[in-house]
């Protein structure tokens, strides 16, 4: 049914978000906001909240969708993406539906905006109509993001007004408008607090309680980076799959959110007990959030005062300035024109909201607004570092510790790692274990590849102790690492097993070299080993894993991978990579990639 002759007065439609760090539920709300003032009623779902039969009857649906690793879609998405490749379904199942899709990405990356396009073309296959062209976000844009995103909601807008026309009693709410917040806070008493304040997190039954067993750094105490080996028991019988993540709520430093509530004014209502109302359900909250809280609880475990904040920060943030002068300095902070300046004061230097907030004292921020203003505090996902098989109950994690000092020469630590590395043994912690990309061959005789530098080696752990465990000594490692004795993790694993006939493992400590000497990484190995390489995956199949830092590592393997089915395989350079092409679509070849 053509939207056009649906009752006006039922003027509503659904936003998906599919999102890694945050940013396209950001853009999700933003969509809802410009929507709402041409009065849409939204349903605004993270894609995997969302429940897969409606999709089916749905009028009109708008995708926000991330990129993630070297031009995956967010893990989150992958249900969605399998459904919507069924061979059953027919050209024509999408007919009723209009659509829209705006793509986050990076213009660095060979794949940009990969899911965003892939979507896209699949949706147009199967009958459904745009409603404005697709957009691409791109990180490298002297706006960032918003370069696309405003004319694409501008677009957006128009193409669902020609579709939904304003009813003659209404008309647009203007844009300048300060909306109402998504949120109105109440007070509570302290015994509805200690009622109703239950974390909801203790009832979700997709995380387990664990017990901190080992926290010990990995690399050497003078190294300038620390990589930590977690070690976390559960009483539960728990199942996860080489390739899985667990999932963290981290919490921030007590002295950073009591340095921040003392500047903001709250320090001596920080722990009365408060009620939260959901006013605008278009407008997302933080998961697992609390109806009955504190404000200090609040910006411990749910809002982020240590996020880079974006421009949409800054628009805000102008209306609650009483100084002129510092109103105005917002006012270009949320301009195109002040975009320069805006990337120079604040991605640049990576100052944070809190940092930000020092500076514009006269900004007062009402309680109510602490929900549209602070980024939700999102859970970090770590790729599991053991296998089930060889330690039962048990989740090993490798971390590297993020502690660096700005150009502001500010010292910063990562939220997440931080709380882990602070995490003393005995700590008890819930911690959810997610659906991972990886699978395994499933004849045990078939030989595998895993590639994976620094931290990367995470999941590679995890799938050859597997491997190791149900019997199979057919398992190469090329590991990557700066140097020896420093920071080759889990060194003496790989080499006990390699003197059993268990494992093949190959080194590159690209910083061993004298000085002034061509720097060695994991694809120079590979190229080196181009006669091994080929026999395994042409002649015996081998499935090959790529994992760690999505930078130029993953390019830079599937080049040498390249190469070596043009020496060893006499294929051509087209030919060599429809090869390595056709290996990850027959699900020989996998990337497990972060940035």
């Amino acid at each position: 049914m053509d939207p056009r002759h649906r009752d006006n007065w039922s003027r509503e439609l659904t936003i998906i978000y599919a999102t890694e760090t945050g940013n396209a539920q950001d853009y999700a709300g933003r969509v809802a906001h410009r929507c709402r003032r041409a009065h849409f009623k939204c349903r605004v779902f993270d894609v995997d909240k969302y429940p897969l039969l409606e999709l089916v009857s749905e009028n009109v649906i708008i995708f926000v969708v991330a990129t993630s690793g070297t031009g995956k879609e967010p893990r989150t998405m992958t249900p969605l993406w399998k459904n919507l490749l069924r061979s059953d379904l027919p050209p024509d199942f999408f007919e009723d539906l209009h659509y829209a899709v705006f793509g986050l990405g990076d213009s660095s990356y060979e794949k940009f905006c990969w899911p965003a396009k892939k979507l896209s073309r699949r949706l147009e296959f199967l009958g459904a109509r745009a409603i404005c062209p697709r957009a691409e976000g791109d990180t490298q844009h002297t706006l960032g993001t918003d370069g696309a995103f405003d004319p694409w909601v501008s677009s957006l807008a128009h193409g669902l007004l020609k579709l939904f026309p304003l009813p003659p009693h209404l008309s647009l709410l203007p844009a300048e408008e300060l909306p109402a917040p998504r949120i109105t806070i109440f007070s509570a008493t302290e015994a509805e607090l200690l009622n109703d304040a239950t974390d909801p997190l203790q009832g979700d039954n997709k995380y387990h309680m664990f017990e901190l067993m080992k926290n010990e750094r990995i690399t050497a105490g003078d190294w300038y980076q620390e990589v930590r080996h977690f070690e976390f028991r559960c009483r539960d019988d728990i199942a996860y799959d080489p390739g899985d993540v667990a999932v963290i709520h981290p919490e921030a430093s007590l002295i950073d959110v009591d340095s921040f509530l003392t500047m903001m004014g709250w320090a001596s209502a920080a722990d009365d007990p408060i009620r939260l109302h959901h006013v605008f359900e278009d407008q997302s909250l933080p998961d697992h959030l609390p109806q009955v809280s504190t404000l200090r609880a609040l910006f411990t475990r749910h809002l982020d005062i240590n996020a880079v904040p974006k421009r949409s920060f800054f628009q805000l943030l102008k209306h609650f300035a009483t100084d002129e002068r510092e109103r105005e300095k917002l006012e270009e902070f949320s301009s195109p024109e002040g975009a320069e300046e805006l990337y120079e004061y604040t991605t640049r230097v990576r100052r944070t909201i809190h940092e930000v907030l020092i500076e514009f004292r006269s900004a007062r921020v009402p309680r109510d607004r602490i929900f549209d203003l602070f980024p939700p505090l999102r859970p970090r996902e770590f790729s599991i570092a053991s296998a089930a098989q060889a330690h039962p109950r048990e989740v090993h994690l490798c971390v590297a510790i993020i502690n660096y000092k700005t150009k502001l020469k500010a010292r910063r630590h990562g939220v997440g790692t931080a709380f882990l590395a602070s995490l003393p043994v005995g700590a008890k912690l819930r911690v959810g274990i997610t659906k991972g990309l990886l699978a395994l061959p499933p004849d045990l005789a078939t030989p595998v590849i895993c590639v994976g530098p620094g931290t990367g080696v995470a999941p590679a752990r995890s799938l050859i102790e597997a491997r190791v465990h149900g019997g199979s000594s057919d398992n190469t490692l090329y590991f990557g690492h700066r140097a020896s004795g420093k920071d080759a993790h889990y060194a003496h694993e790989w080499t006990t097993l390699t003197e059993s006939g268990r494992l093949a493992y190959h080194v590159a400590a690209s910083r061993d070299g004298p000085e002034g000497t061509r720097r060695i990484y994991v694809q120079d190995l590979i190229r080196q080993d181009a006669k091994r390489i080929w026999e395994l995956i042409d002649d015996k199949g081998a499935w090959v894993y790529i994992s760690g830092s999505s930078n130029k590592m993953p390019a830079g393997v599937r080049a040498a991978l390249v190469e070596v089915a043009q020496e060893e395989g006499k294929l051509g350079e087209d030919e060599a990579r429809g090869y390595i092409a056709r290996m990850e679509k027959e699900g020989r070849l996998f990337e497990e990639c972060w940035s």
